[in-house]
């Protein structure tokens, strides 16, 4: 059972993850607050957090509980120094319930999860991951396009959901098939899942 402790400024927000924990037989709700203060008496496995990034706690020694981040719309400038602070899960607030759900279990167990859209942030150089794997670099935005393609996206959805035109979208689908040397685009985003370029 994972003891879960809400920390929300949003009475509404707090609300909806009562009811999110509520339906999860492998949760056990230990208490719902607008910050941190309950964390150390009630010492809760995982905290599902939608605070300001100055109340989540200053540096992790692993002895606290793991931390959820519900964060806004962009990723904040914090993300680093927050992953050290004991936040194992980094999402957006409008994750959906399953998302939210998986990234309480996946912190409680001791892994981390972190939004994909997300993760670009937190990379120190342009196509680190690939560099590390070996694999010819796709820059970030090259990253975005290949992940948008494995979700499916047809150019004109890339082009605008990233607010670039589709002209500039094929170019950048046709990068990543020659950095992949991939003729497909399936082929691309099954060579990506496999070298860790996107995740799932």
């Amino acid at each position: 059972m994972i003891r879960l402790l809400i920390a929300a400024a949003s009475a509404v927000l707090r609300s909806g993850l009562e009811s999110l924990a509520a339906s999860s037989p492998a949760i056990e709700l230990v208490g719902a607050y607008a910050d941190l203060s309950a964390v150390e008496a009630l010492r809760p496995d995982v905290v599902v957090a939608a605070i300001l990034a100055d109340q989540l706690p200053a540096s992790g020694d692993g002895a606290g509980p793991a931390y959820v981040l519900l964060a806004g719309d962009s990723p904040p400038p914090w993300t680093q120094d927050a992953l050290r602070g004991g936040v194992r899960a980094l999402l957006r607030r409008d994750a959906s319930s399953s998302e939210i759900l998986a990234a309480v279990e996946a912190a409680a167990a001791g892994l981390a999860a972190i939004d994909p859209q997300e993760l670009e942030a937190l990379l120190p150089a342009a196509g680190l991951i690939a560099a590390a794997s070996g694999n010819p670099s796709l820059t970030p935005r090259e990253l975005e396009v290949l992940g948008m393609m494995a979700e499916g996206a047809a150019n004109k959805a890339i082009a605008w959901k990233l607010d670039i035109s589709e002209h500039t979208v094929k170019f950048h689908v046709a990068s990543v098939l020659a950095k992949l040397n991939a003729s497909t685009r399936t082929e691309a985003v099954t060579i990506g899942i496999r070298r860790g370029l996107v995740l799932l």
